[in-house]
């Protein structure tokens, strides 16, 4: 009897462990996404490269300012020729604002020139789920033994307009740049800001 308890005990906190979805200084949640050209990538199998997952949306006005100015191309340049791995995901549902088909966001991709190492669609939201995922465009830094570092917003410019960039501080980079020089990330996460990531319902 003591035994079932505990095993209860312990599924309980695992499960609560999960609800609490991802934190920084924790393992980030592993996943197996499906790419535009039908292959799969797991995320336990990129151990040893650090990892920048971007969830995104093109119809939304807050990536498209990023999108649209350039900066989040640069942003997946800078680290991507650091040898971070950039992952963008696309969590909208068939019917949803930001949904396409694989060709679609191929055709996206080469439009806007993106920098990013792989795109991922996550049309059941399963992943954005997993991650808790509540914005587009939403960052999830994790460096190259699975860790989480840093989440949460782009910048700290909470607008759509491309004005808004001027002065802004890229927390994404900041926290990479942070990471590359063994320093402790801070913040390690922010307040996420942009469109509501359309799940199903």
């Amino acid at each position: 009897m003591k035994l079932f308890v505990t095993i209860l005990i312990a599924l309980g906190l695992a499960s609560a462990a999960c609800a609490d979805g991802p934190a920084p200084g924790k393992p980030a949640p592993d996943f197996t996404g499906r790419l535009t050209n039908g292959e799969t990538v797991t995320l336990s199998d990129l151990r040893g490269k650090p990892v920048m997952l971007e969830w995104t949306n093109h119809d939304c006005p807050y990536v498209r300012k990023h999108y649209g100015s350039g900066n989040m191309q640069r942003s997946q340049r800078a680290l991507t020729e650091d040898g971070v791995i950039w992952i963008s995901i696309i969590s909208s549902a068939p019917g949803k604002q930001g949904y396409v088909s694989a060709a679609e966001a191929d055709q996206l991709s080469q439009a806007r020139g993106t920098y990013n190492d792989m795109l991922i669609l996550d049309p059941s939201g399963e992943i954005g789920q997993l991650y808790k995922a509540k914005t587009t465009p939403q960052m999830f830094l994790i460096d190259a033994e699975g860790i989480l570092q840093y989440m949460g917003a782009i910048d700290d410019r909470p607008s759509a307009r491309t004005s808004s960039l001027d002065g802004a501080t890229n927390y994404a980079l900041q926290a990479w740049e942070q990471l590359k020089a063994g320093d402790d990330v801070s913040p390690n996460s922010t307040q996420p800001y942009g469109c509501s990531v359309k799940y199903g319902d």
